[in-house]
């Protein structure tokens, strides 16, 4: 399993494993309060792409998995009681954690955490940050699991989709000497 920087190549499985998410959504299999050709979407990926900050998880070969990491801190945090003040520069931010529903509980969601927070590391970020939507408890119950404080919810429009209750939720990586 590696996880890396996402390619043109790579924009069709990403888009299969949004598509996959909303179809269980739809049926009533899984609830992440997402919105089928709002957010995500295949745009979504292709912006990212074009930032370069798409990584993809492939597992034999398969992508089983992608997010989005960067600096970018969308709008609604500056609403967030955060409690680790950081410069903007100190802060990494994961977005878009998707896993295929087809392949879950493998511990990809955990392993792609992981290397968040090493990536992160690597770049000089010790304030780690993510949202997720309420309805989304077992996104919630993962990042709780590793670590990551529950901060405030957000009421807002967000990503295009009405009356959302925003989860902020960040965790401080101590600074280690070299």
């Amino acid at each position: 399993m590696k996880i890396l920087k996402a390619g043109e190549a790579d924009i069709d499985d990403i888009e299969r494993i949004y598509k996959s998410i909303h179809d269980g959504e739809e049926k009533g299999m899984t609830t992440i309060g997402w919105v089928r050709n709002v957010y995500p979407t295949r745009k979504t990926a292709e912006d990212a792409l074009g930032r370069g900050d798409l990584f993809v998880m492939a597992d034999e070969g398969k992508i089983v998995a992608a997010a989005i990491i960067n600096q970018i801190q969308v709008d609604e945090y500056k609403y967030a009681a955060w409690k680790h003040g950081a410069r903007d520069d100190e802060i990494m931010v994961l977005h878009c954690l998707t896993v295929d529903p087809s392949e879950k509980n493998k511990g990809y969601g955990k392993t792609f955490v992981a290397f968040y927070e090493d990536y992160a590391r690597r770049h000089g970020c010790t304030a780690l940050r993510m949202d997720t939507n309420k309805l989304n408890t077992k996104a919630r119950k993962l990042y709780q699991k590793l670590g990551y404080e529950e901060i405030g919810t957000i009421e807002c429009i967000f990503n295009n989709i009405p009356n959302v209750q925003l989860i902020c939720l960040e965790k401080y990586l101590e600074e280690t000497l070299c």
